[in-house]
């Protein structure tokens, strides 16, 4: 690496779909000495392809995304460049949906609260090799990890317990018994830590195990 490249300014890319939010980050980095804006998108699929054309070296991800969800970009672009250096910054904490960034391979993760000078000191940081982690998503991280996970039957029968169906018109609308859905059920509250079917829905929507429409 020349001397040149060592001293050259920070290229990041802003996937996120509010257009004042990508306008405001942008001008945030703009403003550092040390950074510039190459691309911004608010669509999933672009970013794919905006990634590859532009190769900026740290991306700002947000987690919700029309075409593609942020998770889904994430696994995509890293499945080619596994160099990509990612920091999720979304709306949304819950334990599930940090637990999901970080498993697709993003370095960082902060709340869209985040202080513009905390932020480009994370930019920074995730530019030099380094992974910072506010203590509120560590946190989260903690939480999830020693939660075992949920099979797809079992997330399937969980979102379907949460739009308010029965056990039997869970079973009906799956073709398998009332029995087999209580016993899936059952599987459920006791990874989750609950002991009904209220209780199990509020924790999987605080945990981002299930997302509000």
């Amino acid at each position: 690496m020349t001397q040149t490249s060592n001293h050259r300014r920070i290229r990041t890319m802003i996937v996120e779909d509010h257009f004042v939010v990508r306008v405001g980050l942008a001008a945030i980095i703009n403003s550092q000495p040390d950074m510039v804006n190459v691309a911004e998108t608010g669509n999933g699929r672009q970013a794919l392809e905006l990634f590859e054309q532009h190769l900026p070296d740290v991306t700002l991800m947000d987690l919700r995304l029309p075409g593609l969800g942020g998770v889904e970009v994430i696994t995509g672009i890293l499945g080619k460049f596994s160099g990509a250096r990612i920091i999720v910054l979304s709306s949304f904490g819950g334990t599930e949906n940090v637990f999901r960034a970080f498993q697709a391979g993003a370095r960082s993760y902060f709340l869209k609260d985040v202080k513009g000078r905390e932020l480009v000191d994370a930019i920074r940081a995730v530019h030099a090799g380094q992974r910072p982690l506010p203590k509120e998503i560590a946190s989260c991280l903690a939480e999830r990890m020693p939660c075992a996970e949920l099979s797809p039957r079992e997330l399937e029968i969980l979102k379907l317990i949460a739009s308010g169906q029965s056990n039997k018109d869970i079973a009906s609308q799956l073709a398998i018994s009332e029995g087999t859905v209580r016993v899936h059920a059952s599987n459920v509250f006791s990874k989750l830590g609950c002991s009904d079917r209220a209780q199990a829905v509020a924790v999987a929507f605080h945990r981002g195990i299930i997302a509000l429409d």
